[in-house]
């Protein structure tokens, strides 16, 4: 594998790793620009189903059950997207995966606007969630399969963290300026557009795309199992719950600020202190990928979400904007360590053959916790008001600091009790000793 070792090689001579080193990772634009393009209306879909059937509904409530059973189908199907794309390849997943989602989402759009009954809406709701393309687990895949056992890695994560962030920037403004300026439509039109072009150019890049384990065996002597699923590895499972806690942040984040704006009766600060929360996690995403780290991808998670729990154990008390701003910007910039670290932490607990499926396990924890994080802290502020709301973050991460406390041992890379054979990817036939934790 000449990428790995070119990789590897370049590192060795420049300890520091950095975003400029990692882009010249050979084949690597060939994929993030369509990446970009196709990851994009992942952020576009539920702000547009929102706006599009509260236009036709007149009801933010129904309009937000709508988007919530998008996001919870979703979760729930994107960890099989991602052990098919394993399996069979990104490209095989891909190609049928963008044509159901547009016309999920077309269907959907087209009920909407003939005022369809609730339950028609919701039956269209659950395949346009359940085939969203899992395009920013795949991309990390291709990160981890061109980068592996290099210090690159968390650059990648990071880097990947950035995208994401920014795409969920992006996305909401444009599909909020399309709805309002165009047509009601216009945004999940936008998105169903941009999902099939920019995901039939990203599945057209299949020199980058991990080499799908199919059935065949194993490869070359070793004697792990391709189809074992990612979720059978404990640290996954870890991990996915931990995951639950950011998407708490989110969700809660998300209402709680609404509420707020709402209360104080400024509706048009909640646009600013969400930006303010935003760049922090954009601050913070930069930053990792430029730091050469010393220490430990297990420790800097713990510490990470004791840094997130503790920032968000005040959100509940402040009143005044300049405050909460400040206290949003570093609940961002501690978002951003514990999302990166829990992502680099794959590429180690997971055998290749299993990291798509992984990465979307993590995605889809998020989705889910962001999901029930909305309905949560929605409820709270109804009845006792925005600071109730800001309390959904708190417990979220606070049961996720607990989680991966107590389980922390199941975060690093186990070997079985005896030496390992390394050999065999480069054709040298001696075995290395092997740390068990």
């Amino acid at each position: 594998m000449p990428t790995t070792v070119n990789t590897v090689a370049v590192t060795a001579k420049d300890s520091r790793p950095g975003y400029g080193q990692l882009l010249r990772t050979p084949g690597a634009w060939g994929f993030l620009l369509p990446g970009f393009a196709a990851r994009q209306p992942f952020a576009m879909l539920t702000i547009g189903i929102v706006l599009l059937v509260q236009h036709t509904t007149g009801s933010y409530g129904s309009a937000g059950i709508v988007a919530a059973v998008t996001g919870v189908s979703m979760a729930l199907f994107a960890p099989q997207s991602g052990k098919l794309a394993d399996r069979f390849g990104q490209s095989a997943v891909l190609l049928p995966g963008v044509l159901v989602h547009a016309a999920s989402v077309s269907a959907l759009t087209a009920l909407a606007l003939v005022g369809a009954p609730m339950w028609a809406l919701f039956v269209a709701a659950v395949p346009a969630g359940a085939s969203v393309p899992q395009v920013g687990p795949m991309v990390r895949a291709r990160w981890a399969a061109k980068l592996e056992g290099s210090p690159l890695m968390s650059t990648a994560a990071a880097f990947e963290s950035v995208t994401d962030e920014f795409t969920f920037v992006i996305g909401p403004v444009l599909a909020t300026a399309l709805c309002v300026g165009v047509h009601p439509a216009a945004g999940l039109a936008a998105e169903a557009g941009l999902t099939l072009v920019g995901g039939l150019f990203f599945a057209a890049q299949r020199r980058t795309q991990p080499k799908p384990s199919r059935g065949s065996g194993t490869a070359a002597g070793t004697d792990a199992a391709p189809h074992t699923s990612a979720l059978s590895v404990p640290g996954v499972r870890v991990l996915a719950i931990a995951f639950l806690g950011i998407g708490a942040v989110f969700g809660g984040m998300q209402v709680s600020l609404t509420a707020f704006s709402q209360e104080i009766g400024n509706p048009g600060a909640n646009g600013l202190l969400y930006g303010v929360f935003a760049a922090g996690n954009m601050l913070a995403g930069i930053a990792c990928g430029a730091i050469a780290w010393k220490s430990g991808p297990r420790r800097r998670l713990l510490l990470g979400y004791t840094a997130l729990t503790l920032a968000t154990s005040a959100l509940w008390a402040v009143h005044s904007v300049p405050v909460l701003g400040a206290l949003g910007l570093l609940v961002g910039l501690c978002i951003a360590p514990a999302l990166i670290t829990g992502y680099t932490l794959v590429e180690k607990l997971v055998p290749a053959t299993a990291r798509t499926e992984a990465f979307t396990w993590l995605t889809g924890a998020v989705a889910l916790g962001q999901a029930a994080a909305v309905t949560v802290a929605g409820r709270l502020a109804d009845a006792h008001g925005a600071s109730a709301g800001f309390v959904v973050p708190l417990v979220g991460t606070a049961l996720a600091l607990a989680t991966l406390v107590a389980l922390r041992s199941r975060l690093s890379p186990r070997a079985p009790g005896r030496i390992a054979a390394r050999g065999t990817r480069s054709g040298i036939g001696h075995r290395v000793p092997v740390t068990v934790d």
